[in-house]
């Protein structure tokens, strides 16, 4: 599924199978998913900080089987099952393809036994972020931690991991089913974006100890910090608030093999849950991603 054109159309292509150049894999995927990055790419919005290669296949996630290495490769052999984050220094080849090219060292981890294809697509890009910004404000037992924008795939991976931490998450979630997803997932109260600083006021009233700013109004998020708070953001913002004592985190996802594996042995022994709230084939893909667009709990995936 690619566009051919900046305000051109996602549509299915038959463009040629890529070939592994040294150092590099080729995956025949066979599941991916949709990400926030996904809608910038083809709303053209990172024009100027990555070269579009058109046409531009979509898709930063993807999981499959290794259908061919290229010169320098070891550690991998064709028909081994991998999965990851497309990590391409331009944009042109994407996930949402029967193929990709990436390379060995790095967005690339093995699939271990007990996570299937369907659930390692959807981990890569989403766990990342959430356990890069869960490193980022390092949550400790008792400390309580606000995750504006919990109900999306970032924030479902991070409320998991801050309660596997001991910490007592407030996640944003309208009342009725997002409120029962998020607290299903860990979170101790589930609080309403449309009344957030009452709401959080009143379960913690000198404020939390460290919040992840997934989505939401960032300066309303980083209010509700106590002084001496720690805030991540994925969505780059940093408080400019003179006299409070915040410690605070841009967080970029980094989907080195370490992390993946960590991920992807936590996913495959039940610690971490992958909530695939939907699956579409591939030729539905900007049905996916109208859906993403308008507001998922948890995350879609992609069936190529």
């Amino acid at each position: 599924m690619a566009f051919t054109a900046f305000g051109a159309d996602l549509e299915a292509a038959d463009l040629p199978v890529p070939e592994p150049g040294p150092g590099e894999v080729l995956v025949r995927v066979l599941n991916s998913s949709v990400n926030g990055f996904d809608l910038g790419v083809l709303g053209g919005y990172l024009k100027g900080v990555y070269d579009y290669e058109f046409p531009v296949v979509l898709g930063k996630d993807f999981a499959g089987t290794v259908a061919a290495v290229g010169e320098g490769v070891t550690g991998l052999t064709p028909g081994e099952d991998v999965f990851g984050v497309v990590m391409r220094p331009t944009l042109g080849q994407g996930g949402f393809a029967d193929y990709v090219v990436v390379s060995e060292q790095y967005g690339l981890a093995k699939i271990p036994d007990g996570l299937g294809h369907t659930h390692a697509g959807v981990l890569g890009l989403a766990g990342t972020a959430a356990l890069n910004a869960i490193d980022a404000v390092a949550p400790t037992h008792g400390e309580t931690v606000l995750i504006s924008g919990a109900t999306g795939g970032v924030g479902a991976f991070a409320i998991q991991l801050a309660a596997a931490r001991g910490a007592r998450v407030i996640a944003t979630a309208r009342p009725g089913a997002e409120a029962a997803f998020v607290t299903g997932l860990g979170a101790t109260w589930a609080v309403d974006h449309t009344d957030l600083p009452a709401q959080v006021r009143t379960i913690t009233p000198r404020g939390v100890d460290a919040a992840l700013h997934l989505a939401g109004d960032g300066p309303a998020v980083a209010a509700l910090l106590t002084d001496g708070g720690r805030l991540a953001s994925t969505l780059h913002y940093m408080p400019d608030e003179p006299g409070r004592d915040i410690k605070a985190t841009v967080v970029m996802a980094d989907p080195n093999p370490a992390t993946l594996a960590q991920l992807a042995a936590e996913a495959a022994e039940g610690r971490l849950r992958v909530p695939v709230a939907r699956s579409y084939p591939l030729a539905e893909t900007p049905r996916a991603i109208a859906d993403f667009t308008a507001g998922t709990v948890g995350k879609l995936a992609v069936t190529i």
